[in-house]
């Protein structure tokens, strides 16, 4: 929600009109009983970012921990699950779930951000829709090519170069004949990033046909993604504080190389009152992570997806129902190689329904309700499988033209993935993890922006997590092991304003506030390691003259304890970046300039001696960017 529209009046009717797809089907943002933010491709092209992960940090101030493998893949953290919480928050790319039945995370990155037409988050719990793992919220991707509208021939061309020996090139074009849609798009990025051996080198390249009649459109699309990068591995504080841009000497000739291909069908039809859609997906990922050269450690993953999906509108008088029925169903598995490799499988099936009274006056009541069946084999642990029910209930309701409140009360769950079974204490047999999920908002709309405010709280039962305090006889050290912890609690308040300050100035702030503790058991009272308190996003968009922008932002994100004791802490830290940007008729020519105080900082950390926070990764000092963009 970071695009604003030259005059305050153009704006209010935009932000009036917002329709998000992350409920499954089109609906009206302003009306939902919780709240969506949402980033288009044109609020995408201002700041210049240059992967999802960093439109997601830079404009909405989400934080973000460094990406191991230098292909800018930060890790997300909705609503302060610190280390876990890529494990309880759900992706979804054109209707296709992406998310990993192991820890080794969605590659975020690898989607071409000129392929992106829009990115939506869904603040908070989206159980009822996308299942398992949904408690901290839903990052909706859709490219676009997958936005189901009207298509025309055009084309771009990027090409960018600038510090830490960075050069890249992305292109893409769509074709379009009567009924008919051909999408493509490639990208290729080199940079010597900011330490020794952490060059990489990523590329992709992406194809889609569709066609489509006024009540009909089915397609299929392919693509890939190559990431190759040098493991500089963590630093110890002394290392950080002489040189952060140093490796050590074990990890001077560590490699890792991952490549993705996603395959997907989809179809979606209206027929009457119904509205009928199919996603089906098959993917594959690959990982060879390698020393001078001899392979340590790989895994070859293979899924499948199969995503049915129907909504029925009736209306009686002034009174409109809505009822979304779908079908869910994944198939994972994973091979690790080697003399100590293992073969594990993990089958996802489920069903859910949704329903959505909306009453004369605006008032909108929805309850959903999701029954989900897990099974998880792995070569050295045993065989289970869950059945898990997720449920909610929401109300929307209208005080004015201008002005509306909302609420949502639901209960969530997560599975333990198959890394997290592999490691815990000797007989212990992890328990799902379930929250009671609440929410309470309210939104404002005014001539000149709009404001939202947010208050919400999960409280966690059985959470999943890795506890390093416990005693633990599989363990090498004697120390440590996945775990059901005691009681947990995260909540917190949300604030999103957008404001045109004038013809030419437009300001967006976000703001959080997060509880994340522990509030029963060994470590009651403290708080979840790596989860900041605080984050805030300010960002401007200045157009001084015709032909001329400039947009800029800040975000600061307070400091948050590395462990369990939280004696340990990553400090606080604000960056600041900026982007001018000159058109000239079909070509727009920009410099990009990234931690422009040059801070000196690090998002993530691992260890805590005697007090003193080690196991470092540092972040990039100051960098340039030169890029030209052509449309054709």
């Amino acid at each position: 929600m970071a695009a604003f529209p030259v005059l305050a009046q153009a704006q209010t009717a935009a932000l009036q009109e917002v329709v998000v797809t992350a409920t499954r089907f089109d609906s009206d943002a302003s009306s939902l009983p919780f709240g969506v933010s949402v980033i288009t491709k044109d609020d995408i092209a201002r700041a210049g970012v240059t992967t999802v992960n960093e439109a997601v940090i830079k404009l909405l101030g989400v934080p973000g921990r460094v990406d191991y493998y230098g292909g800018g893949d930060y890790g997300l953290d909705l609503r302060g699950f610190g280390t876990t919480a890529g494990s309880n928050q759900v992706v979804i790319v054109d209707g296709i779930k992406m998310n990993e039945a192991d820890l080794g995370g969605t590659r975020l990155a690898g989607i071409a951000i000129n392929t992106v037409e829009r990115i939506e988050v869904l603040r908070g719990s989206g159980s009822v829709l996308y299942g398992a793992g949904a408690t901290g919220g839903v990052i909706v991707i859709t490219t676009k090519a997958g936005r189901g509208v009207a298509r025309k021939n055009s084309a771009d061309l990027y090409a960018a170069t600038g510090s830490y020996g960075l050069n890249e090139i992305r292109a893409n074009a769509t074709l379009a004949s009567g009924g008919f849609s051909m999408d493509v798009a490639g990208n290729k990025r080199d940079t010597d990033n900011h330490r020794d051996n952490f060059k990489s080198t990523a590329e992709g390249n992406f194809v889609q046909g569709q066609w489509s009649n006024d009540w009909l459109r089915v397609g299929a699309s392919h693509a890939n993604d190559m990431l190759n990068s040098g493991l500089p591995g963590s630093l110890t504080a002394a290392q950080y504080q002489a040189d952060p841009s140093q490796t050590s000497a074990a990890n001077a000739n560590k490699t890792a190389s991952i490549k993705n291909v996603r395959d997907t069908l989809f179809a979606s039809a209206e027929l009457g009152a119904w509205q009928l859609g199919l996603d089906a997906g098959q993917r594959t990922k690959n990982l060879n992570s390698l020393n001078n050269g001899v392979s340590t450690y790989r895994y070859d993953i293979d899924a499948s997806t199969l995503a049915l999906r129907a909504k029925y509108e009736t209306k009686f008088g002034k009174v409109r129902n809505a009822l979304t029925l779908g079908h869910d169903q994944a198939d994972w598995n994973r091979t690790v190689p080697g003399t100590y490799g293992s073969v594990s499988q993990q089958k996802t099936s489920a069903l859910y329904a949704k329903d959505e009274l909306i009453l004369d006056g605006g008032t909108r009541l929805s309850v959903g309700y999701r029954s989900e069946n897990i099974k998880q084999t792995d070569t050295y642990t045993a065989s289970t499988e869950r059945d898990q029910a997720a449920w909610e209930i929401g109300i929307a309701q209208p005080l004015s033209e201008t002005w509306s409140v909302y609420g949502r009360l639901g209960n969530s769950f997560r599975l333990a993935n198959i890394d997290e079974l592999g490691f815990t204490t000797p007989g212990a047999v992890l328990q799902p993890q379930t929250s009671r999920d609440f929410e309470l908002g309210n939104r404002w709309k005014y001539a000149g922006g709009r404001v939202e405010l947010r208050y919400y709280r999960n409280s966690l039962t059985n959470e999943l997590g890795y506890d390093p305090t416990v005693a633990n006889a599989n363990s090498l050290s004697g120390f440590g092991a996945n775990v059901n912890f005691d009681p947990t609690l995260r909540q917190g308040l949300e604030l999103e304003t957008q404001h045109a300050l004038s013809k030419t100035l437009d300001l967006q702030l976000t703001l959080g506030l997060r509880e994340a503790k522990f509030t029963q058991g060994a470590h009651s009272g403290k708080n979840v390691p790596l989860v900041a308190g605080t984050t805030l996003a300010l960002r401007a968009d200045w157009r001084p003259a015709p032909a001329h922008s400039v947009n800029t932002g800040v975000v600061w994100v307070s400091s948050q304890h590395v462990d369990y004791d939280n004696a340990c802490t990553v400090p606080s830290y604000a960056t600041v970046d900026a982007r001018y940007a000159y058109q000239w008729r079909n070509v727009e020519m920009s410099l990009g300039l990234s931690n422009l105080l040059d801070a000196k900082y690090y998002t993530q950390a691992f260890t805590c001696t005697a007090g003193v926070t080690n196991g470092i990764y540092p972040e990039a000092g100051r960098a340039v960017t030169a890029a030209m963009r052509v449309n054709f």
